[in-house]
């Protein structure tokens, strides 16, 4: 009697101790943004970044403390400067990087990194693959790069922020009743002259501010046209990244007849809102919103 209830009494601590696990660390796991299931036994302690869009992520996750190394331009937050960069993830030492021993290494998913994300998995480093397509993409990347990190009180609170924000300004911005959206001409390439469809990011800020973007038919996700197509196409804005309107307004003027030129609207916004997946998308969504709204009130004016 006395070993029974000696080993029932051993039976219930297992248990009690196996119940007493904290939920994140029993089960790390998330699927990331190439469909792949990243698992972790405990949250990451030494993260490196290999995009800049990462780094602002993994940072809104508030795991910006465990970061160990960063791709060059990761320069926001004002954090960022001050962590080792890794170099250029298109000519990185892989031996300086492993040499680091990250316990997670958060990457760019998309084109010559998949070499690189195949030889670090083979040198049995956890990888994360990070390639944002949309809105509620970047909120779940910091929702699952703080389940990963051990920081998802932070995670989720700025997840919930960036969806609240992207909510007001599908608000206010959308289309009316009746309202037609404007026609919208984004310059991704100045020489020669390139443009993205519908399925890149950028065209997916301009519907949602209540524009249409002239070439969203286009095969590849990002084209070179012609000046003609342009022409025929005739847009009522145009926009690329940049500090001011002078060299866009300077690129177009021999075009008079243009819309966008015609009536001056012609705006840039800044490039690492515009073209980092992270955060930041908003503040470059906002102000083309403005800019759209600006272009509209200047067509019910006429």
């Amino acid at each position: 009697m006395h070993l029974r209830s000696l080993h029932y009494r051993c039976l219930i601590a297992a248990i009690l101790s196996i119940a007493a696990i904290p939920p994140s660390y029993a089960q790390l796991q998330v699927i990331d943004d190439g469909k792949r299931t990243v698992n972790l036994t405990q949250p990451a302690k030494r993260i490196i970044s290999l995009a800049p869009h990462v780094t602002e992520l993994i940072f809104a996750a508030g795991a910006g403390h465990l970061l160990i190394g960063v791709s060059e331009y990761s320069d926001y937050p004002e954090a960022a400067k001050h962590i080792t960069s890794v170099g250029n993830i298109f000519a990185l030492d892989l031996e300086r990087l492993l040499a680091l021993k990250p316990d997670l290494v958060i990457i760019w998913g998309t084109g010559n990194a998949k070499q690189l994300t195949k030889k670090l998995r083979e040198n049995k480093v956890t990888v994360f693959e990070s390639e944002p397509h949309n809105f509620d993409d970047i909120a779940s990347s910091i929702e699952r790069i703080a389940k990963l990190s051990g920081t998802e009180s932070v995670g989720v609170a700025n997840a919930k922020q960036f969806r609240d924000r992207l909510q007001n300004l599908t608000s206010t911005y959308r289309l009316k009743d009746k309202e037609k959206p404007i026609s919208v001409f984004h310059q991704m390439v100045q020489s020669p002259l390139m443009t993205i469809n519908q399925e890149h990011f950028i065209s997916k800020m301009i519907d949602l501010c209540g524009g249409r973007n002239v070439f969203a038919e286009l095969k590849d996700i990002s084209s070179t046209i012609s000046v003609e197509a342009l022409l025929a196409a005739n847009p009522e804005l145009i926009f690329s990244s940049g500090k001011d309107n002078t060299k866009l307004r300077k690129n177009w003027e021999d075009f008079p007849n243009l819309q966008a030129v015609k009536k001056h609207n012609l705006y840039s916004i800044q490039g690492d809102w515009l073209h980092r997946a992270g955060p930041r998308v908003l503040d470059a969504t906002e102000q083309l919103c403005k800019n759209i709204a600006e272009t509209r009130k200047k067509t019910q004016r006429n």
